[in-house]
């Protein structure tokens, strides 16, 4: 159990380190910007579906036959991350953000980044209680998935007024949230029942939700030829790297 303390601990911390990530957005020029972000949200949807279809799915289906309450949390998996976008895009504010007014969409979009890292953590910690191999993907999937997030989080903020360095503080104290997930998950020591009917099978809908509504619809609105092929390398190359991940030395 120790150990899966240590990994879980690590894991959501390099998570939320991957905040800081957001002064990318000030130091590179827009040109190579976008060519990274197309790479990296490209590679996120690639790494997400591979960790569904080849780590996720295939404990889930190793624990027993598939029941109801399994499917009908996967689904409750894509509501939960519906319902989280729709919490950032609650409130449009058209005032420009000043010294002295606090851009609404910022507040709404570091409270649901919060409560979405909040989750991560436990998706994390319950990844690591079923398998080490898992929890590895299942960190590696969110690392990906969080970069070009945060960074457009990490936007937000700026557009709203705020300066560079409270930017940055305030986005990587939301991103510590995933921290109260794990110490949730491990500390009220979640069964492996729980772990299989629950927590796995909303990590599937949540994985699902974002690689299928939010990455690749995002993918559709570049057609040149030359960045599609980049972006379906990226996908592969990111499920190539789930399955590379089932080689890992842990039991």
């Amino acid at each position: 159990m120790t150990q899966i303390w240590i990994y879980s601990l690590v894991s959501v911390l390099i998570v939320s380190l991957v905040s800081l990530l957001g002064i990318l957005t000030i130091v590179f020029k827009q040109h190579y910007l976008k060519s990274f972000l197309l790479f990296m949200v490209s590679f996120a949807a690639g790494t997400m579906l591979g960790d569904v279809f080849v780590h996720l799915l295939p404990e889930l289906l190793e624990a027993g036959p598939f029941t109801l309450t399994m499917g009908l949390n996967i689904i409750l998996g894509i509501l939960i991350f519906f319902a989280l976008e729709k919490v950032v895009h609650w409130r449009h504010c058209h005032m420009s953000g000043t010294k002295d007014h606090a851009h609404p969409l910022a507040v709404m979009n570091l409270v649901g980044d919060a409560i979405h890292n909040f989750i991560d953590g436990i998706l994390i910690a319950g990844s690591f209680m079923l398998s080490i191999p898992v929890g590895i993907a299942t960190t590696v999937a969110v690392i990906f998935h969080e970069i070009p997030q945060e960074m457009g989080d990490f936007g937000v903020l700026l557009h709203s007024g705020m300066k560079v360095k409270k930017a940055l503080f305030l986005n990587f104290l939301s991103a510590l949230a995933s921290v109260f997930g794990v110490l949730l998950v491990l500390g009220v020591g979640f069964s492996a029942e729980a772990i299989i009917e629950f927590i796995v099978p909303i990590t599937i809908g949540g994985f699902l939700y974002i690689a299928n509504a939010d990455l690749i619809p995002e993918l559709h609105k570049d057609v040149k030829v030359r960045n599609s092929v980049i972006q379906l390398c990226s996908i592969v190359f990111g499920v190539a790297l789930m399955v590379g991940l089932l080689f890992l030395p842990f039991e």
